[in-house]
């Protein structure tokens, strides 16, 4: 019999991986909204990780709209994750990937604001992981700058959070990446790897 179960357990975080950017030159001294009428935090605290990615107009070759994979753990077990193709044509990976993390970052700043409300402490901010280096280093790195400006949108919203603490990213390679699985067809070896990052088979 085929079992699948989710683990609960907290994953190891390498902080150096994630270090705190000062912000304060760009959008001030700002902090995660964190609504007032919610209830007080009980509970044990947890992790929480997101691997986001985009597959660049190759999946559709009727509108050559890209599409948005991602994958939302608490500790070790997924809770969420989301496979769509994006609004609009991009013309470039750079900037499929960089709708890809905006949906994901928005997707995160609702989690949090739902389970705060649940009156589960939320405190550390949310480690995400991606492919593209020009993204990530865009997305958090405060000197960069935005070399196509009409991701500026998504070039804001997702460096803002980060000047907020809310979320904090790095780089993973391609194959070390669950959300792969979920932006374009793979085989069968390919697939099964990607699946048993986050499910196991006992």
């Amino acid at each position: 019999m085929l079992v699948w179960f989710f683990d609960a357990t907290y994953p190891v975080i390498d902080a150096s991986e994630f270090p705190r950017q000062d912000w304060s030159s760009f959008y001030g001294d700002v902090h995660e909204e964190v609504p007032d009428n919610a209830p007080e935090p009980l509970g044990y605290e947890f992790v929480m990780r997101a691997y986001v990615d985009a597959d660049h107009d190759a999946g559709d070759k009727l509108t050559r709209r890209s599409r948005t994979g991602f994958l939302i753990f608490l500790n070790m077990a997924p809770i969420y994750w989301l496979s769509k193709k994006q609004n609009g044509v991009e013309t470039s990976s750079f900037g499929s990937e960089f709708v890809a993390m905006k949906q994901c970052c928005e997707y995160i700043r609702g989690l949090r604001y739902k389970l705060r409300m649940m009156g589960i402490p939320v405190k550390d901010p949310t480690f995400i992981y991606g492919d593209n280096k020009s993204v990530l280093c865009n997305a958090s790195i405060p000197e960069s700058n935005l070399k196509k400006k009409m991701l500026s949108t998504a070039f804001h919203f997702t460096r803002e959070g980060a000047a907020k603490d809310e979320w904090r990213s790095t780089y993973i390679k391609s194959e070390e990446n669950a959300a792969d699985v979920l932006t374009k067809a793979q085989s069968g070896p390919t697939r099964i790897k990607k699946v048993q990052m986050f499910m196991w088979d006992i």
